[in-house]
């Protein structure tokens, strides 16, 4: 069964906890690939230069993921797996998470570094919210004039959405439409058919 849904954050933002004087700042991107992701961690990491830790976790793609944490000096596990942790239960990806920490003075201990990392990821991730995503390609396809309610009637039928069509009426009509990624099999072989009986006069894939 191929997967096409994911689910993203909605908002690229950041959220302070404290933690017995301890600071921990999340910050929260969306990161398509995973050169995006590092280069968010290295502008965190830059602009909080001063912090005690710039611990970090990514989780890009889907069917699947890929999945990459940092400690940055803190104790082995403490840190890059909770906020991986984090992130995994909130179920988003094409995420980057990076947890600032301005030591306060007051050893946290393992048990308390693995929570204060995860609460403060945690917080961020709800304070983002999150908004569905689907892998897909757009299709144009060239439609006479007479088949062109039909041919949407039918298309939608297939799965792909009515929101999701670009129309322009020209010499004759041209749909642009988001074809999720489970669907193009049958999509694909309606098209090829309807070409084929002058139904529709052609299409593309991008």
């Amino acid at each position: 069964m191929i997967v096409d849904e994911f689910w993203e954050p909605a908002e690229n933002i950041s959220a302070e906890i404290k933690i017995k004087r301890s600071i921990f700042i999340a910050h929260i991107s969306v990161a398509r690939t995973e050169e995006d992701a590092r280069q968010f961690v290295t502008h965190i990491s830059q602009k909080h230069k001063q912090a005690t830790h710039n611990c970090w976790a990514y989780r890009i793609g889907v069917d699947p993921p890929h999945e990459y944490s940092s400690d940055d000096g803190e104790p082995n596990g403490t840190a890059g797996k909770p906020i991986l942790g984090a992130i995994q239960r909130f179920d988003v990806t094409n995420t980057v998470l990076v947890v600032t920490r301005y030591f306060g003075g007051i050893k946290l201990g393992v048990r308390g570094l693995i929570e204060a990392y995860g609460e403060a990821a945690s917080n961020v991730l709800e304070n983002a919210g999150k908004i569905r995503g689907r892998l897909g390609s757009r299709c144009n396809i060239q439609i006479d004039y007479p088949s062109y309610s039909a041919f949407l009637y039918q298309l939608k039928g297939l799965g792909v959405e009515e929101g999701s069509c670009n129309v322009t009426f020209e010499e004759d009509v041209r749909v642009s439409c988001f074809v999720p990624l489970s669907l193009w099999g049958r999509v694909e072989a309606f098209l090829c058919e309807s070409q084929n009986r002058s139904f529709i006069k052609g299409w593309s894939r991008e």
